[in-house]
């Protein structure tokens, strides 16, 4: 197994991509090789299951309890010259946008972008930023296989949409460096060489956007 690293690290790592395409897995090992803090994204936001059955307001409700939950985590860092810690965090405050404009309506969306910019300032930017592909049809097999009840509810226009507002913002992105990592072929949870390979990969510096893929994803199961 890698060892990580050979360079001096990023000391703040988010790790972004749509539902189910392995974030918090990812996080979760990378925390472990750094001996960081695993920072999660909340999982029990009251207003989901609400959202996904398409409840009055649901939507509304269910994006100021993740902007005000992942506000209170990220304000709450200590990422100092002095501290010591690396932190892994599962979500990117900024990709609360990209929910934000596709549920909620005008006005809605016009509240929202006030609290959004007034938080924004105040949490701190990733050194590195891996965001996570896949295809739409790829997250569907691992949302059916998660076997997350209200999950099952999220049509497939809906996890199309998702996907293409993901490509479209950070194809954008330039606040941090960004390491591109495209999943449909590789397990990096269950197959120990795709793992290998990525955290290979991290070994290295990452400087502005790059892309990675494994050899062997061409030829995986």
């Amino acid at each position: 197994m890698a060892n990580l690293p050979q360079f001096e690290p990023p000391r703040f790592i988010a790790i972004e991509g749509p539902i189910r395409v392995g974030k918090t897995s990812l996080a979760r090992i990378l925390a472990d090789r750094l001996h960081g803090e695993h920072l999660r994204d909340v999982e029990d936001n009251p207003f989901l299951e609400g959202f996904y059955k398409e409840k009055a307001g649901a939507g509304f409700q269910a994006q100021f309890y993740f902007l005000l939950h992942r506000f209170k985590q990220l304000r709450a860092l200590d990422l100092s010259s002095t501290a010591s810690r690396t932190v892994i965090s599962d979500y990117l405050f900024e990709k609360d946008k990209i929910f934000a404009y596709l549920n909620l309506g005008d006005a809605e969306l016009q509240l929202y972008e006030q609290y959004f910019e007034l938080l924004a300032e105040q949490v701190p930017i990733p050194d590195l930023v891996i965001y996570l592909q896949a295809k739409p049809e790829t997250l569907k097999k691992r949302i059916s296989k998660k076997n997350v009840p209200f999950e099952h509810r999220i049509s497939d226009e809906y996890l199309e949409a998702v996907v293409r507002a993901y490509e479209h913002f950070f194809f954008h992105y330039k606040s941090s460096n960004l390491l591109v990592v495209e999943t449909s072929e590789i397990d990096f949870v269950d197959r120990n060489e795709d793992l290998r390979e990525l955290l290979e990969r991290l070994n290295q510096p990452v400087k502005g956007t790059q892309y990675f893929l494994p050899l062997g994803s061409a030829t995986a199961d």
